[in-house]
Parts: C-alpha cells; structure tokens; sequence
C-alpha cells in the first residue's frame, strides 16, 4: 500500500509543479504583451510629435504609427485573452494543489492507522510476556 500511495502523491506532486509552470509562463506572456505595448506606445507617441500629426483619421498621419496602433492592440487584446487563460490555469492549480493535500491527507490517515495497529500488536506482545512471567512464578 506503500508504494501505491507514494506513487499518487508524487504523480499529484508532479501535476501541481506542471499547472504551477504553466501559471507562470501565462503570466510571463501577459506582461511581455503589456510590455511590448507600452513600448508601441511609446514609439507611436514620438512618431506622432515628428511628424506633428496625431490624428487618427488625418489623412497624412504617419503609416508606421497606424500599423503600431493596429499592432498594439491586437497585443492588448492577446494579453485580455491570456488573462482569462490565466485564471483557468490558476483555477486548475488551486484544484490540483487540493488534490494533493486530501492524498497526503489520506497516506497520513493511513499510517497512523498503521501506527497504531502496530502499537496494538506490540501491546499483545508484552501482555503475553507478562502473563507467561505470572504463571512461571
């Protein structure tokens, strides 16, 4: 039973470092996308004062800063999208990490049972000794 039950809790162990990788390669693709777009920002900020035009819609404005624009927020929009992957992914962390304790939980349980089977054993053992010694004297 041992080794069935160290077998689950490492296989839980490895499930929850796995959804722990995933939470964080989530989340370092969501700032990399806000910071890609704050550096867009930035650039179609410095293209709009050079050239002296920040309207969108004005005919001569600057078609690097349009294809930023187009770019920045397709960014922000994968970073909205990456969010709600995050949360599942936490979601599915928090549910493996409780998996985990009710496996460890439940090994616990398991052999302080044991313990205590084995107290139980030893206890007969010495009342049998004891007994074997009142009736020897």
């Amino acid at each position: 039973m041992k080794s069935r039950s160290e077998s689950l809790i490492r296989l839980k162990k490895f499930q929850v470092d796995e959804k722990r990788r995933q939470v964080a390669q989530i989340e370092m693709m969501v700032n990399d996308f806000v910071r890609m777009a704050g550096e867009l920002d930035q650039q179609i900020e410095i293209e709009q004062t050079k050239t002296g035009i920040s309207d969108v819609a004005h005919f001569a404005y600057s078609t690097f800063a349009k294809a930023a624009l187009a770019r920045r927020d397709n960014l922000i929009a994968s970073a909205n999208d990456m969010r709600e992957k995050l949360e599942t992914a936490q979601d599915a962390l928090a549910e493996a990490i409780e998996d985990l304790k009710k496996v460890e939980l439940l090994d616990q349980r398991e052999h302080q049972r044991e313990a205590v089977e084995q107290l139980k054993v030893e206890q007969a053992e010495y009342d049998e000794i004891g007994r074997l010694r009142f009736r020897s004297q």
